[in-house]
């Protein structure tokens, strides 16, 4: 049952653009939206990383993927929301941001 509801709740944040929020005590993450542009991605990654220590995205580091600009702002977003506490309202980014329950982590790259 449980993956049925964590399958629901991703196909409504791809098909209405909505936040999810913590259910039940649930972790969470911030990722950049798919449809952001660049501009709004590279805005989100000054912002945060002007608040957090984003040198996990340095080369040689295990967030490090070049030229890849979603990543990279999904990392940034992530690290300031979980400094600020996972509040929704800190992964809005002027709407470019969204709140999953789906752990991005990926190889050696673990979001916190």
């Amino acid at each position: 049952m449980a993956k049925v509801s964590a399958l629901l709740s991703l196909l409504f944040l791809l098909f209405s653009g909505g936040t999810l929020m913590m259910a039940n005590g649930q972790k969470s993450w911030c990722v950049a939206k798919p449809s952001s542009d660049q501009a709004t991605l590279l805005a989100n990654i000054n912002f945060a990383c002007s608040h957090v220590d984003c040198r996990v995205m340095q080369k040689g580091c295990p967030c490090f993927t070049p030229d890849n600009l979603m990543n990279h702002a999904s990392i940034a977003m992530n690290l300031y929301y979980q400094a600020t506490g996972r509040n929704k309202w800190n992964c809005d980014f002027r709407g470019s941001g969204l709140v999953v329950i789906t752990n991005p982590s990926y190889a050696d790259c673990i979001y916190a």
